[in-house]
C-alpha cells in the first residue's frame, strides 16, 4: 500500500493547490474497486443515482473494498434523503455526493443528515461500522466530533437553478467540494451535451463556480474527459483541484475498442 493511502482524503483536500484525482465505479465490482488501489488514486465516486447498486449490501461490499485498496469512497445517493445519507456514512464511506442540489433549503437538509449535532441533526446508533460496532472505548461525544471532521460532503451542481442560487447554497457551512456535472447542467438549458465543456455558457458557469467556491475553501471537482494529460493541465489551470479520470465503463470500453483495433489490423495483414 503507498504511504499517501494512510492520509485521509480530508487531510489531502487540505493541501493547498493539490490536485486529486478519481475514478467512477459504476459497474458495482468490488475487483474493479480493488485493482484501483494499484494506481494511487486519492478517492473513488461510487455510484448509486444512475447504475442497479443501492444503499444495501453490494454497496456495503464495495465500501469495504474501497478499504482494502487503500482509496477512500464518496458515495452517490439517489437524492436528499436522509436515510441514504446517514446508511452510507455509517457503513464507512468517507463521504457523500448529493445530486441535483437547487437551492440552499436542500442544503441545510443534507448538512442535517450528515453532520452530528454542533454541526447538524443525524440520527446515530453505536451498532454500526462508523461506530466501531461500540467496542469497549466507544464514547459518543468523541465518535460525534470524529464523524463531522472525516466524512466528505460534495453536493452537485448539474442545473440552472444552483447557478440561479449559488451564493446561498455555498454559504450553508459544511461543503468540502461542489461536483459540476456539465452533462445535466446542459441539459437542464436544453444545449448540447460537451463533456469537454467548450459550450461557451457551460464554461462560464465552471469558471463562476471556481470563483465562488475559492475563497470559501471549497474544492471543485470535474469529469475529465477525455482522461488524459492535456484535459487535466487544461482544467487544473482553470481551478478544477479534484478531477474524475473517467469510469470502470469507459475504461472497459477502451479495452473493447483496442481489441476490434487489433482484430481489424490483423484481418487486413492476412493473405
Amino acid at each position: 500500500m503507498k504511504q499517501d493511502h494512510m492520509i485521509s482524503l480530508k487531510e489531502k483536500m487540505r493541501r493547498k493547490n493539490a490536485v486529486l484525482y478519481g475514478m467512477n465505479i459504476y459497474s458495482g465490482s468490488s475487483t474493479v474497486v480493488e485493482i484501483t488501489g494499484s494506481y494511487d488514486l486519492d478517492f473513488l465516486f461510487i455510484d448509486t443515482e444512475h447504475t442497479s447498486l443501492g444503499v444495501d449490501e453490494r454497496l456495503e461490499k464495495l465500501v469495504l473494498s474501497s478499504k482494502v485498496a487503500g482509496v477512500d469512497a464518496l458515495v452517490r445517493v439517489s437524492g436528499v434523503v436522509e436515510a441514504e445519507i446517514r446508511k452510507v456514512l455509517e457503513f464507512g464511506a468517507t463521504g457523500v455526493i448529493i445530486p441535483r442540489v437547487d437551492n440552499a433549503d436542500q442544503m441545510r437538509r443534507i448538512i442535517q443528515a450528515s453532520k452530528f449535532p454542533g454541526q447538524g441533526r443525524r440520527g446515530g446508533d453505536s451498532s454500526v461500522r462508523s461506530a466501531s460496532y461500540g467496542a469497549p472505548g466507544f464514547d459518543w461525544k468523541t465518535y460525534c466530533q470524529s464523524e463531522n471532521d472525516r466524512t466528505v460532503i460534495v453536493p452537485m451542481a448539474e442545473s440552472y437553478e444552483f447557478f440561479d442560487n449559488i451564493d446561498e447554497i455555498l454559504d450553508v457551512g459544511g461543503i468540502d467540494a461542489v461536483h459540476f456535472g456539465p452533462a445535466d447542467y446542459s441539459l437542464s438549458r436544453n444545449l448540447p451535451i460537451d463533456y469537454k465543456m467548450r459550450h461557451p455558457e457551460v464554461r462560464e458557469k465552471l469558471a463562476l463556480l471556481i470563483s465562488q467556491c475559492r475563497p470559501r475553501g471549497i474544492r471543485v471537482m470535474v469529469p475529465c474527459f477525455p482522461p488524459d494529460a492535456e484535459q487535466a493541465a487544461e482544467l487544473a489551470a482553470m481551478g478544477c483541484d479534484m478531477l474524475l479520470i473517467g469510469s470502470d465503463i469507459y475504461w472497459m470500453n477502451m479495452a473493447g475498442k483496442n481489441v476490434a483495433s487489433i482484430r481489424a489490423d490483423l484481418a487486413q495483414s492476412r493473405p
